[in-house]
């Protein structure tokens, strides 16, 4: 049998170790190596022969994923959710099977001594063969985890040469079927590293801490005897092995504090940033310290856009301060351990993690979980080795909480035996895994997209129990986790304030992470050599899941999306709320840290216009404890009108993850109501043709003043967003069954009545007996137009509306937009945390959400008034009674929802305005809960008001 089809931990890797820098020299083979490909796995190995030519070859940098180079020549990047690319028939694969040969020559540097060396690669995907100078060292599986070949006796001062023979599909891709892009390539670092005499072959540390003493104990365990351990700043001088004790500050997410430990032999010596700190589970509530924890996280796949899985520091580092700056605390690595340097970065800025094994096999859902290698027991091996070599890399971090076994591998022994390995080499943190709902081999109970109510039972204990009473009463006593929820797909997602208040509710309940961190869409040109985005289909493949890689709170520039700030806003670790008469209340969510080197910034608005700010004095607030503070009496003189407080608390000064005034967290409440402005004297219609500035025809708005109109209608279709097409609800279908993508208004009477000019119509689809019965009641005074809209369905609505409101067309040169209301960004029924009172400038290309696939989007909420102008200053102005939603683009909501990347959408010569009472919510049914009921629109009588006036 080839031996890519072996099912095999691989062969020829030394027993796995820390990942631990040190002073012994290292060579970085990272550049550009010679490349060949080929479309089948089979070809001569003549390569590996050191006096092979390869000059003909291409180069290829390395790391890297080889179909993101090559303009298609060297295969296609492949997206696949579940389903696999190639046929279920474990452990074989196609003989169709991209490969790529890898090669470079290298001299080792003049003061590179003899001895011991080894050959380390940090990730090869998905199957590789290697050899050194003609010799072969062995064959690697288990894509985003290390192997080390030892080479010393191999190396020659210069001309040598390593040879890397890599297969896109091996046995190893059934156990790797992990949402993402299918890329093969050695996609990490490769590295020779001199392994000294009487060196460090190995670190393990442990290094707890008790709360009620204040004691750190650190213990040091080298494999070969003479290492000594050394720490200033604690006084300690020791030699591995012993354990020593000392008063010292401990690691929390919160309060990352490291202590700068050396350990050293005669040979070599290493620096390791150490943090003290002890993870636990008492009383079913998962502690860290001793104290619980609430988990405000986010699933983290690797990616960039140009480069796939290759990350570099600058990027991860990106990455963790956009985490901390939006107040995500926890990182769960789904699904495979990270880069290495991304866990220092954790340990060094302070996340908690659940690192996560190097396995998913939710391809074999589709057949019934047949053959599932987690109960075969021919993989025990493959994946035990698997969990063995991610704890034995990680396991030195201080950030690390939770192991987790995998992730949607169904359920088997073979997660027993991984939590058993997994608990031998490290006692000391607890296992996670949510694929198996008896948690028969755990230590907290996960699940991913559980409903809010269902949510709710698991917090009181009242779930549904199991069938095993004993499993039953066990996983009662177990802290709950929602490893996945808020599936972050496109416009959304909704309903995540609900969660969060459960979360806090519930002591079981300690939080959870959205799915996920970024869109993974893949820069690329379309057949019209626009730039995009890529998502599934995009590169030809036979079976893809579309744009279902696209569902992060990034965008993939690493922009953040609405839904990150809505995550930020509804997860912030200080809330701000009124108090008592006159009062702020401040309350301290952190699990640990105080409150210091925080400033309350306070001020004071009047129909959005600020007329007083200043500072509040912040007390050292103690972790879960609360303070009421006064507030200063509102500005003399204020004008009449609607005022709000809002109190901001920033950092007073810079820290390692953001710039002092640095928005923590923010609450704004009402002091004085709005008031609609009304009328003036209303003036009797001149006409069926003139009511008021505005010119009618046939019941129709064709203009206002100088603003020619295209005639408001009402309107219940918006473009679906990915959670409306979502495959838990598909709303969008229903949507589409009915015909609401296909309204059309029926002139029914229009009548001049004392004053007002009243239009009757009613809107429905073809093939439906069902509508909406509209009545359009225009008054007027000298410049301002008023609508009264009242709605009554006629018949029996079988769906929700999407939304439900007036569209009209602006002319082209309408871009300037101002309004007083939600801001600054979009916002929706349940996606509406983010949104503060203020008055907002934008432009109306602006206003527009960039999703990967469009839709619906840009909607600005409870808005009192808008003014939509050109560039001389003439345009329209829309007030609420109350108040509405606005949204304006410079498409249709049927072109909108007919593109499918960002270049489709091409502005024609109207401004489309929508002016809505409401929109239906937006939910997580792209992978969860549909909309909660609270925000659906259903079709019942509604009524609401707008004034029109045009602005010159």
């Amino acid at each position: 049998m080839a031996y890519h089809q072996v099912i095999s931990p691989g062969t020829g890797g030394l027993p796995p170790r820390a990942h631990v820098v040190s002073d012994a020299p290292r060579l970085s083979l990272n550049g550009i190596w010679r490349f060949r490909w080929w479309p089948q796995a089979g070809a001569p190995e003549d390569f590996a022969d050191p006096g092979f030519d390869d000059a003909s070859w291409a180069e290829l940098p390395v790391p890297s994923h080889w179909p993101l180079y090559g303009d298609g020549e060297w295969g296609r990047p492949i997206y696949t959710n579940v389903q696999f690319p190639i046929p279920i028939d474990p452990p074989f694969v196609p003989d169709e099977n991209p490969t790529g040969d890898h090669r470079l020559v290298f001299d080792l540097p003049a003061e590179w001594p003899g001895g011991d060396a080894v050959l380390r690669f940090d990730g090869v995907e998905s199957c590789g063969k290697v050899w050194l100078n003609g010799v072969e060292l062995g064959i690697t599986f288990g894509s985003r985890l290390p192997v080390e070949f030892a080479v010393g006796h191999l190396l020659r001062p210069t001309g040598n040469v390593v040879a890397v023979r890599v297969h896109q599909w091996s046995a190893a891709t059934y156990v790797e079927d992990q949402d993402m892009w299918w890329l093969p390539g050695i996609f990490r670092d490769v590295t020779l590293i001199a392994r000294p005499t009487a060196g460090l072959p190995d670190i393990h540390l442990t290094s707890s801490y008790a709360e009620s003493s204040g004691l750190g104990t650190l213990v040091v365990d080298v494999p070969a005897g003479g290492a000594r351990v050394t720490c200033a700043e604690l006084g300690i001088d020791v030699a591995a092995g012993e354990s020593v004790s000392r008063p010292v500050q401990p690691w929390t997410a919160e309060t990352p504090r490291l202590y700068r430990v050396e350990v050293a032999t005669a040979t070599e010596r290493a620096v390791l940033q150490v943090g003290f700190r002890t993870v636990s589970i008492v009383d079913g509530i998962l502690r860290v310290n001793g104290r619980p924890i609430l988990l405000r996280g986010v699933n983290r796949h690797e990616f960039d856009p140009d480069h796939g899985r290759v990350m570099t520091d600058e990027v991860m580092r990106a990455d963790l301060l956009l985490m901390k700056r939006h107040n995500v605390n926890a990182v769960r690595t789904s699904h495979y351990p990270p880069h290495p340097r991304f866990l220092d970065l954790c340990d060094e800025l302070g996340l908690w993690v659940v690192d996560e094994c190097d396995l998913e096999t939710h391809g074999f859902e589709e057949t019934g979980w047949r053959r599932n290698p987690t109960d075969d027991p021919a993989w025990r091996e493959a994946l035990v080795d698997r969990a063995v070599r991610m704890v034995a890399r990680d396991r030195n971090h201080p950030s690390i909480i939770m192991w987790s076994l995998g992730n949607e591998a169904g359920v088997g022994e073979n997660l027993g035996h991984m939590a058993t390995a997994i608990r031998e080499l490290d006692p000391s943190r607890p296992l996670h895994y949510e694929g198996d709902r008896s948690c028969q081999y755990v230590d907290v109970y996960s699940r991913m997209y559980a409903h809010q109510d269902e949510v709710a039972l698991i917090g009181q204990g009242a779930e549904a129990p199991l069938d095993d009473a004993e499993l039953d009463a066990r996983r009662r006593r177990m802290p709950f986790i929602l490893c996945e929820y808020g599936h972050a797909m496109g416009n959304g997602p909704g309903g995540i304030l609900e969660y969060q208040q459960l979360f806090e509710r519930h002591d079981r309940l300690q939080g959870g992470f959205i799915w996920e961190w970024i869109d993974h869409g893949l820069r690329t040109r379309d057949a019209e050599g626009r730039e995009i985005y890529g998502y599934g289909g995009d590169f030809g493949e036979e079976v893809h899941d579309g744009n279902f890689v696209c569902d992060g709170l990034l965008f993939p520039d690493r922009t953040p999306s609405p839904g990150l700030l809505e995550f930020k806003k509804v997860v912030e670790p200080i809330r701000i709320t009124s108090g008592a008469a006159g009062t702020v209340r401040i309350t301290n969510l952190y699990d640990f840290a105080e409150l210091i080197d925080i400033r309350l910034r306070w001020s004071y608005q009047v129909q959005g216009i600020v007329l007083g700010a200043g500072e509040l004095p912040c007390p050292a607030v103690a972790a879960g404890a609360h303070v009421d503070l006064p507030l200063p009496p509102a500005p003399k003189g204020a004008p009449a009108g609607e005022a709000y407080w809002t109190v901001r608390a920033v950092l007073a000064k810079d820290t390692p993850w953001a710039a002092a005034e640095h928005e923590i967290a923010w609450g704004q409440w009402q002091a004085v109501a709005w008031s609609p402005r009304p009328l003036n004297a209303v003036r009797r219609p001149a006409s069926a043709q003139r009511v008021g500035p505005g010119r009618f025809a046939n019941g129709r708005l064709t203009g206002i003043g100088g603003v020619a109109f295209e005639s408001p209608r009402l309107d219940v279709w918006r473009a679906p967003t990915d959670n409306d097409e979502g495959f838990t609800g598909k709303l969008a279908d229903e949507w589409r069954k009915h015909g609401l993508h296909r309204v059309r208004e029926r002139l029914i009477s229009s009548t001049v009545e004392s004053d007002a000019l009243v239009v009757r119509t009613r809107a429905a689809a073809a093939a439906g007996d069902f509508g909406l019965f509209a009545t359009y009641r225009w008054t007027a005074d000298e410049e301002r137009l008023r609508l009264e809209l009242a709605v009554e369905p006629d018949g029996e609505w079988p769906v929700v509306l999407p939304r439900l409101g007036i569209r009209f067309g602006l002319p082209g040169l309408i871009d300037g937009v101002t309004w007083y209301g939600g801001g600054p960004g979009e916002a929706y029924a349940d996606v509406r945390q983010a949104a503060r009172i203020g008055r907002f400038e934008s432009t109306v290309d602006k206003m527009q959400t960039p999703y990967v696939m469009p839709q619906e989007n840009g909607s600005r909420i409870d808005v009192r008034w808008a003014e939509l102008v050109d560039f001389s200053g003439l345009g329209l102005r829309i007030e609420g009674d109350p108040v509405f939603q606005l949204t304006a683009r410079r498409w249709t909501s049927e072109q909108l929802a007919a593109a499918k990347h960002a270049p489709d959408l091409v502005p024609g010569d109207r401004v489309w305005v929508n002016v809505d009472l409401a929109q239906h919510g937006i939910g997580s049914a792209s992978c969860g809960p549909k909309t909660l009921p609270a925000y659906d629109l259903v079709a019942a009588p509604m009524s609401f008001a707008v004034t029109f006036s045009p602005l010159a």
